[in-house]
């Protein structure tokens, strides 16, 4: 079994900084891509920033420059430092990873059960 469990998530201020954490835990082999997307109210799910094992790092253009990922492989978790934030930023954070599984020869994608983040005017 594995899971991912997001933090961080809250209510903010345009302008400010949030930071969120997910962690990976269970019958994890390998990890290659971590990641967050989010999804706005009545919109689609976006892909935010993704960060392969090896390989460049992601950006969607609306939040180049303000976002940062990066990931810790000792602790299988991955972060979203998010600056500059925006009302249009406001949506539900989800963490997702490509994980090899304990016993499996075979990568498959997990997700987090997703952390509001608000950004008020």
């Amino acid at each position: 079994q594995v899971q991912l469990v997001e933090s961080g998530g809250g209510l903010v201020q345009a302008g400010g900084s949030l930071r969120l954490s997910c962690v990976a835990s269970g019958n994890i082999f390998s990890i290659n891509t971590m990641g967050w997307y989010r999804q706005a109210p009545g919109k689609q799910r976006e892909l935010v920033a993704e960060l392969p094992i090896s390989g460049p790092t992601v950006y969607a253009g609306s939040v180049k420059g303000r976002f940062t990922i990066s990931r810790d492989n000792a602790k299988n978790t991955v972060y979203l430092q998010m600056s500059s934030l925006k009302p249009e930023d406001t949506a539900v954070y989800s963490c997702n990873a490509v994980i090899r599984p304990t016993g499996s020869v075979y990568y498959r994608t997990y997700w987090g059960q997703g952390t509001q983040v608000t950004v008020s005017s």
